[in-house]
């Protein structure tokens, strides 16, 4: 590809973009109300000098158009509704939970991600293999059960892996991805002088020394365990609410109204394919006698 093809494509992606963005109304209100409190936040976070907030910021605003983006390239549709959920995931995630700090002072927020990430990630999951089945050049003819399988165990294997990444940020750069849990009971062999594997529980904990100094926090301190087993459990939860309205979907054959059907993808006809329209204008620009061709 030339130097002027590559120019072109990249203007036909950039009108192409222009125009997803705006195709749905709601969608476009929610992105734009969205990205103007990000860099409201962003200015915010700067004349704060906090620079490490308006890294977030910057990351948020860049990934409020991957939406579009992934329509844009894979010549897909987003139902309004997965895409509005996507958007508002990005700013509760962000904006709110990292750089407003909701995760610590807003209870339950970040369990309540977790859960509404396994119900995206099951849809994601449920998506692609769909389209997968509705091919034409495909041969095979996958069952509702089996779709619904793959979106559950696609969504399971997304949290464990994010799991895996917050413990690779607590464990090698210190961070505190997992949350700790005040708990004040634990069963443990570790404290069983007679190492014959005994459960030695320690119940009542009002209160942990370290180096001779109080924590205060009124019991033991968890490392991370019971958060990481609490996010996977509630993103099981998501992934079964999806994977169940997502068979009737499948089984109806996208006839009957489930909750998946607002969640499901589908593949971009000619009149909402921007991309495909986009590179048809150029190259009938190119063509016109106006042109010089």
């Amino acid at each position: 590809m030339t130097k002027q093809e590559k120019k072109t494509e990249k203007k036909n992606f950039r009108q192409a973009m222009t125009r997803e963005l705006r195709e749905h109304r709601n969608s476009f209100i929610v992105f734009y109300v969205l990205r103007v409190l990000v860099l409201v936040s962003l200015v915010r976070q700067i004349m704060l000098r906090n620079y490490e907030g308006a890294f977030f910021c910057i990351l948020t605003i860049v990934l409020l158009y991957v939406p579009s983006w992934i329509q844009v390239k894979l010549h897909i549709e987003l139902p309004p509704a997965l895409e509005i959920t996507i958007l508002c995931f990005i700013f509760a995630a962000e904006i709110l939970g990292e750089v407003n700090a909701f995760y610590v002072n807003v209870p339950h927020w970040d369990t309540m991600l977790h859960t509404l990430n396994g119900f995206l990630a099951a849809a994601v999951g449920f998506s692609m293999v769909l389209l997968l089945n509705d091919d034409e050049r495909l041969t095979f003819d996958l069952s509702p059960f089996f779709l619904a399988l793959v979106a559950f165990c696609f969504s399971m294997t997304i949290g464990v892996l994010w799991e895996f990444f917050e413990f690779g940020m607590d464990y090698f750069f210190h961070s505190d991805m997992q949350k700790d849990t005040i708990i004040h009971n634990l069963y443990t062999v570790a404290l069983d002088t007679t190492r014959t594997n005994k459960v030695v529980p320690v119940k009542d904990i009002q209160d942990v020394v370290i180096n001779g100094e109080s924590l205060g926090l009124g019991g033991y301190l968890d490392i991370g365990i019971i958060d990481t087993m609490k996010d996977l459990f509630v993103n099981f939860i998501g992934a079964v609410v999806f994977s169940v309205t997502g068979f009737f979907y499948a089984r109806s054959k996208g006839n009957k109204k489930t909750p998946a059907q607002n969640f499901v993808p589908s593949r971009k006809t000619r009149e909402t394919d921007y991309l495909q329209q986009a590179r048809k204008e150029s190259a009938e620009k190119e063509q016109s006698p106006e042109s010089g061709v």
